[in-house]
């Protein structure tokens, strides 16, 4: 089982999101994060004081998914997050070695299926 995590553009959420239905990746929690990467500084005037706006909007996605749809759920992702300019973010994909669903007290592969499709 693998934990995807990926760092995007806030702007390209609606599309990151219609790529991974369409592969049929499902169960996700996306969360709006500030965070720094190769993106240029921002110098803003604030009440007369010039700020270096160094932290930017993000989106941070974590996906939970079966080994089959680890490679499936970050092509989704890297073809729909791509811009092409600094700052389109990146993926990680992390071992997970258990997971367990609190409702049904399922375990591992089980747990990362949907449940309309547990087997």
């Amino acid at each position: 089982m693998k934990l995807i995590m990926a760092i995007i553009r806030p702007d390209r959420l609606n599309e990151v999101l219609e790529a991974l239905y369409r592969a049929e990746v499902t169960g996700l929690t996306v969360t709006r994060v500030l965070g720094h990467g190769g993106e240029t500084d921002r110098v803003e005037t604030y009440r007369g004081t010039t700020v270096k706006m160094e932290l930017q909007e993000k989106v941070r996605l974590e996906i939970g998914v079966s080994d089959s749809f680890a490679d499936v759920a970050v092509r989704a992702i890297l073809g729909s997050a791509r811009t092409g300019e600094v700052g389109d973010g990146k993926v990680f994909v992390l071992d997970v070695e258990q997971v367990h669903r609190i409702r049904t007290g399922e375990r591992d592969e089980r747990a990362v299926t949907p449940a309309a499709v547990a087997v």
